[in-house]
């Protein structure tokens, strides 16, 4: 094995006195909305809002004086980026970071504010990595590679041993997969202390590259696909994290971009908890059934809380209208003086609140004389919106709804 039990009590010792201790509460809520019982590991607490400051400072404390003389360059979506960023500069080492050119504009302001100089190149996470070994080769500086090397695999292994610390009679652990980097060191961490305890990891249903890897017994390339779990999109697994998971991980599931987002606003809405789409995975997969478990003692890690806000607010929109709380009505009214008036009657009768509205008199196939008046409500549940059209039609309005 590419990492041992004895590396990750290594790095914990290492790493301690610079890592926040994140906490894992029991949720009562969660609990009851998955079957399981629910422990998060919150280490969307960190610092720069990812566990990914375990495994970059483990391997930044690794290196030789030679090495920190030098620099440092890494290739990151985000959260690998800002941990190097700053445990970089905490230790006056100079790094360079290659982002690839889609990254959320949160992940590059943040990983250029922690003192990195940034490089924005290439369409994916794999061109960003073959044009940062490029710059390492060409400079002579340290490539720190996100999760395929002993080092950082081992960082991210202490959260299995604070995991066993804090969860008393812990029976699974729910991990998000992208290379194995996290998941290769918390499977090898928990097993090699108690091998009764399952760990189950989840990727994005459009890229899951170590499920494939599992598969085909090594690890394949698959298409780029865009998924808000960017955290995790990585096409290839690492070649010595897919040994570790071969090895001490017990299944894989997936989950598409839907059960995603419904699990970043359950964890926002219900555990006042913010994640991005990565750190989300393994709570969605547990709220739609999607593993093995049947009333475990579970251990669900949220490892990430670095979300574009603009991403963030559309998930909240779409999030509010499948759950009813918003919805979005086609109405036809007569085009006259009080038309508009005695609808909003209606509507104010029904309790339901306007958000926005739109006239269109020259569209939609209305009729001179007609107007049609698109209305966005704030309602309680589907039930609420079929009593609101139910209102309507009795008040002579056509109307459809056009969410």
């Amino acid at each position: 094995m590419a990492v041992t039990l004895h590396d990750v009590q290594q790095a914990r010792q290492r790493i301690k006195d610079h890592i926040y201790l994140s906490p894992a509460p029991h949720s009562d809520e969660l609990s009851r909305m998955t079957g399981q019982e629910i422990f998060l590991k919150l280490d969307n607490l960190q610092r720069t809002g990812a566990f990914k400051e375990r495994g970059a400072l483990n391997k930044i404390l690794t290196l030789s004086p030679e090495e920190k003389k030098r620099g440092v360059i890494a290739a990151s979506a985000g959260n690998h980026a800002q941990a190097v960023a700053f445990h970089a500069t905490e230790r006056r080492i100079r790094s360079r970071i290659v982002m690839p050119l889609m990254t959320p504009l949160v992940k590059v302001s943040s990983t250029a504010n922690f003192g990195a100089e940034v490089v924005l190149h290439g369409a994916n996470y794999d061109e960003a990595c073959t044009e940062a070994m490029r710059l390492s080769a060409a400079e002579g500086l340290t490539f720190l590679h996100p999760f395929d090397d002993d080092a950082v695999i081992a960082g991210q292994g202490t959260i299995g041993l604070e995991l066993l610390e804090q969860v008393p009679n812990l029976e699974a652990v729910v991990v998000p997969i992208g290379g194995g980097g996290l998941i290769g060191g918390v499977a090898c961490a928990i097993k090699e202390s108690n091998p009764k305890v399952r760990v189950i990891g989840v990727q994005t249903e459009r890229l899951p590259s170590m499920l494939r890897a599992t598969q085909s017994g090594s690890p394949v390339t698959i298409p780029a696909e865009a998924t808000i779990a960017d955290g995790i999109a990585v096409r290839r697994a690492g070649d010595r994290t897919l040994p570790l998971v071969q090895r001490y991980v017990d299944e894989i599931v997936t989950v598409d971009e839907e059960e995603i987002a419904k699990a970043i606003l359950v964890l926002l809405e219900r555990e006042k908890t913010l994640a991005e789409g990565a750190g989300a995975v393994a709570l969605a997969s547990l709220l739609q059934r999607k593993t093995s478990l049947n009333g475990q003692r579970t251990a669900v890690l949220v490892c990430g809380g670095n979300i574009d806000v603009s991403l963030l607010a559309k998930i909240i929109e779409r999030g509010l209208v499948k759950d009813g709380r918003r919805t979005r009505l086609r109405i036809h009214l007569t085009d006259r003086p009080g038309a508009l008036h005695q609808l909003t009657k209606i509507i104010a009768d029904a309790r339901a609140n306007i958000v926005q509205t739109s006239h269109d008199r020259a569209h939609y196939g209305v009729n001179l004389g007609d107007t049609v008046i698109d209305v966005t409500l704030e309602t309680r549940g589907f039930d609420h919106i079929a009593e609101i059209a139910q209102q309507l039609t009795s008040g002579g309005y056509r109307h459809e709804r056009i969410d």
